[in-house]
């Protein structure tokens, strides 16, 4: 090799670490939490609508099928639920205010369904990552289901996070490709209102 295919291979080289090491202090500043709250299309806004939220990913989780399609989890056969996986910085914003968002954009009394969303694929669960997630979570539920706020119990389930498989492209930020689509789909499902209703006086 002459020296400027030295240099050329160094150059590369530094790049390539750079690169890596970028991506290492990325993994260790950012965490992620995943939310299951019935059709994934309404539970990204929420969530990419706060500081501190990166981004938010449609996807699948929960089911016994490596690499799930959205025609298979649609069967409710798979035993995925959609999910939405939340990239966020804890030190914007807190896990327990990502649970506050989950909670008041969901009915967490609806089991296996949500709106006019019906199947276990559409269930509310929260899928935790390490204990101090699972313990957070479990408290917000138990907070929730004490206040009264609901007549009925909470039927959220919440569970340690098992492998995620990411949505289709279609699918990633669908309110922004598909707005009036989104909109009036929200509304029909009858989630706005719901919504609104319930948490009004906040």
């Amino acid at each position: 090799l002459n020296m400027k295919s030295v240099k050329v291979l160094l150059l590369l080289l530094f790049i390539s670490c750079a690169a890596i090491e970028s991506e290492e202090v990325m993994n260790d500043k950012y965490e992620k939490a995943y939310f299951g709250g019935g059709c994934f299309w309404c539970m990204e806004p929420p969530f990419e609508d706060l500081e501190g939220v990166i981004e938010a990913t449609s996807g699948y989780m929960g089911g016994s099928v490596e690499n799930p399609t959205y025609e298979e989890v649609t069967t409710g056969e798979t035993g995925h639920a959609e999910v939405v996986e939340i990239l966020f910085d804890p030190e914007i914003i807190t896990y327990e205010e990502l649970l506050e968002v989950f909670w008041r954009n969901i009915d967490p009394t609806a089991l296996n369904y949500q709106f006019a969303d019906v199947g276990s694929q559409y269930r509310t669960e929260i899928f935790t990552v390490g204990d101090n997630q699972k313990i957070l979570a479990e408290k917000s539920k138990e907070d929730l289901d004490s206040s009264g706020k609901f007549n009925k119990p909470i039927v959220t389930a919440i569970t340690v996070a098992p492998k995620f498989y990411i949505a289709e492209e279609y699918h990633q930020d669908f309110y922004k490709k598909q707005s009036m689509r989104y909109k009036m789909y929200a509304q029909a499902s009858g989630r706005k209102g719901f919504l609104e209703e319930t948490w009004k006086e906040d």
